[in-house]
């Protein structure tokens, strides 16, 4: 249970941030920074409890790796959106709805999703559940980071979510268009999968050469 509270409580502050600094209109590069912020710091707090995953996406791409164990993804997603859920309606109750952003060209927000929620899940399996980066001190940075490159890089395409739970929380607070939330979904899971396969393919001859479960492995 004590992984389940983990994911929903590093889960609802990466959205009640998402929030809290998108919905206003944060100036600059505040709403980013904000956001890749609370992600490094929920990872470091939570990752030696459930590993840190705070995505669905992420869960998937871990459990195909072999380091989540089946009976913990349906849980571990359930944390997952009830946090997100509960944080957007937080950020309803302090901000009021948000401006949704239309996405005027669906394969450009779709391969957006997809290349940058592949490379926040290759970065977690390569420096939260490899041998070689084991007991690492800057896995929460690495993964922050990660996603912050891809708000600057195509947050303007797609609404940078690399977050089916993040993709269902700004639905409810109207920074996406409710219809066009597939978007996010599939390219999501579909970019973990991928991100999987190839650390999978990539560290074959290695596949002695992992951690436990408990490592931290997010977001």
């Amino acid at each position: 249970m004590n992984k389940y509270i983990a994911e929903f409580i590093g889960t609802f502050f990466l959205v009640l941030t998402i929030g809290c600094t998108v919905v206003p209109g944060a100036a600059g590069v505040i709403a980013p920074l904000a956001i890749a912020s609370v992600l490094m710091v929920m990872v470091f707090a939570g990752g030696h409890i459930s590993g840190a995953h705070y995505n669905p996406a992420v869960t998937l791409a871990v459990w195909m790796r072999g380091k989540a164990p089946t009976k913990d993804v349906l849980p571990y997603w359930i944390s997952q959106i009830v946090g997100a859920v509960l944080a957007a309606i937080v950020v309803g109750f302090l901000y009021g709805p948000g401006k949704p952003m239309v996405i005027s060209n669906v394969p450009k927000a779709f391969v957006a999703e997809f290349l940058f929620t592949f490379a926040l899940a290759y970065v977690v399996l390569n420096v939260a559940t490899a041998k070689g980066t084991a007991n690492n001190s800057f896995y929460g940075l690495a993964i922050g980071f990660t996603v912050l490159a891809g708000a600057f890089s195509v947050g303007g395409i797609s609404g940078g979510a690399f977050n089916p739970a993040v993709a269902i929380a700004a639905a409810m607070m109207k920074l996406i268009d409710a219809s066009q939330i597939w978007i996010h979904l599939v390219a999501d899971l579909i970019g973990a999968a991928a991100a999987a396969g190839v650390f999978c393919f990539a560290n074959a001859p290695l596949t002695d050469e992992t951690v436990p479960e408990t490592k931290p492995a997010l977001s």
